[in-house]
Order: C-alpha cells, then sequence, then structure tokens
C-alpha cells in the first residue's frame, strides 16, 4: 500500500494542488469550490477575474500557462482563453 506524502504536508503556494477543477467563467457567480491557489489556462486569450480582494482584473494569457493568483470568479464578459482549470 502506497503513502500520499502530500497529505502529511502544509499547503503552500509552491506545493502541489490537491483538487483541480473545470472553470466555467460566470459572471454572477463565485467558483464552486471557493477561491484558487492558481490558475491553468489551456487555450491562450484574456481571463477576466474577480481576485481575493474583489477587485476585477483582466489577465493576459498564453496558452497552456500557469497564473499563481487567488481567484474567486472567473467572469464570462472580458473571458476569450478556454480551457481553464481552477488549482486548489
Amino acid at each position: 500500500m502506497s503513502t500520499d506524502t502530500h497529505n502529511l504536508r502544509a499547503t503552500s503556494a509552491v506545493g502541489p494542488s490537491r483538487r483541480i477543477r473545470t472553470v466555467i467563467p460566470a459572471d454572477d457567480a463565485p467558483l464552486a469550490d471557493g477561491q484558487t491557489r492558481a490558475l491553468f489556462v489551456g487555450v491562450g486569450g484574456s481571463v477576466a477575474v474577480e481576485d481575493a480582494t474583489g477587485e476585477v482584473v483582466v489577465i493576459e494569457s498564453a496558452a497552456s500557462q500557469y497564473h499563481p493568483v487567488a481567484v474567486r470568479r472567473v467572469l464570462a464578459s472580458g473571458t476569450t482563453a478556454a480551457s481553464i482549470l481552477a488549482l486548489y
């Protein structure tokens, strides 16, 4: 039987994600699993997000790019990127 040694470590910004969820951008709802540790963008474009402080920011992302940002919401308005994953 193998042991998952990642469960023995404290969560940190540089440690591995414990959950990954597909993001469906929405203007009227926060992310279902709460605030992220990071986003991964598969298909490049603009990603409009509400950050941990409530500020709306547009991130310009290349394809297959990782963004270590705490995000509460990915907005449909202003988002052109696709294949976005939330990392927790």
